[in-house]
């Protein structure tokens, strides 16, 4: 059995899928499982992804059974999980070679079962291979430690860099949300009384910018925001005002970056 699986949601991604993936299967810590779930992609990803299979045994590409956003492909991935570990990457951005090794490392030290690392970002037309990348200054650094409360002010976990214990939590699937189902999964499992450990080094790079990225128009996640905090947190009205005013500001400052 692998030790980790890795779960990576694809929607017409063949631009830049490939680097994703060789990313991965270029990681130092090669006992991995590259669990892929094709959004029905009409770009060629999927017929990418069973190149990549048959070149990797490592590498499982699953079509979606029709589109269904990214919760559920990372969902339909995750059941298919066999590792001890959960990693989650997506198809356009990547991993630095020794990403695994050292978070593997980092979270075997500590009591948190949900770990995450600082990233670099770069432009979203960056065509780069993760295995060439020069660090570029532009580097988003993790805390240290991240409390539920500290959560609820800012996501401070990239999902790119995100990794969770399954031996310790189970399988935990993300809500199936348009948007913010990464940051619901990281709230809910620090509800449960569960902190998350970070690691201050580098080990991923992000595309910032993205065209048609989820996370590109800012003032759409005021509303998805806000309704993860009524509807899945269940906060109360004053409370959520709170905490979506720090987001908010804490968005702004990091689009700077």
């Amino acid at each position: 059995m692998p030790l980790v699986s890795v779960v990576m949601p694809v929607h017409n991604s063949a631009a830049t899928l490939g680097a994703s993936v060789r990313s991965v299967l270029a990681q130092t810590h090669t006992d991995v499982e590259l669990l892929v779930t094709d959004d029905a992609s009409t770009d060629g990803s999927m017929d990418l992804l069973r190149d990549f299979a048959r070149q990797d045994e490592r590498v499982r590409p699953q079509a979606a059974p029709e589109q269904g956003g990214a919760a559920r492909a990372r969902n339909l991935a995750m059941e298919r999980a066999r590792g001890e570990y959960v990693g989650f990457l997506d198809s356009d951005d990547m991993w630095l070679p020794e990403k695994l090794e050292r978070q593997l490392a980092f979270a075997a030290e500590g009591d948190a079962p949900l770990t995450f690392t600082s990233y670099y970002k770069v432009d979203g037309d960056y065509t780069g291979e993760a295995r060439d990348f020069t660090p570029n200054g532009r580097v988003v650094a993790a805390r240290d430690r991240v409390t539920y409360k500290d959560m609820l002010v800012q996501d401070h976990i990239g999902a790119l860099t995100a990794m969770y214990d399954r031996a310790a939590l189970g399988t935990r699937l993300m809500p199936d949300m348009p948007k913010r189902q990464d940051y619901a999964l990281w709230l809910s499992i620090m509800r449960d009384g569960h902190a998350a450990r970070g690691l201050r080094e580098p080990l991923a790079v992000y595309r910032a910018g993205r065209a048609g990225s989820l996370s590109s128009n800012k003032l759409s996640l005021v509303e998805h925001n806000w309704r993860l905090y009524r509807e899945h947190e269940h906060l109360s009205v004053p409370r959520s005002t709170l905490a979506l005013s720090g987001a908010v500001w804490h968005s702004l400052r990091k689009s700077r970056i």
